[in-house]
């Protein structure tokens, strides 16, 4: 079964920077829209950024507005997040799937990535 596989998480202080990547190997990336997500201890899964198949249009919850941005590269079939400005609430595993994940054929959840902001 077609997963992604998520990397790039650590531990950061406060205000630092990450980039995570995600890699889409065995699926049709250039075919669809993708989006990072994000699970907090004790909360659900969130929506953090989503991206069309093109690159050309991306959308971000209010949380990240300004300091996150969401990227691809179709050619090598990788999805981006650049993450600035790091605030402790950011703490999460964070998670690459397209809009739809384990819906009409689509990949589930991978393992994700641990980002960890503390000092």
């Amino acid at each position: 079964q077609v997963q992604f596989v998520e990397s790039g998480g650590g531990l950061v202080q406060p205000g630092g920077s990450l980039r995570l990547s995600c890699a889409a190997s065995e699926f049709p990336f250039s075919s669809y829209s993708m989006a990072w997500y994000r699970q907090a201890p004790g909360k659900e899964r969130e929506s953090v950024a989503t991206i069309d198949r093109t690159g050309g249009t991306t959308h971000y919850a209010d949380s990240v507005k300004g300091r996150f941005t969401i990227a691809r590269d179709n050619a090598k079939k990788t999805l981006y997040l650049q993450m600035n400005s790091l605030k402790a609430e950011d703490t999460a595993i964070y998670y690459c799937n397209t809009p739809w994940p384990g819906s009409f054929g689509f990949p589930s959840w991978g393992q994700g990535t641990q980002v960890t902001v503390a000092s």
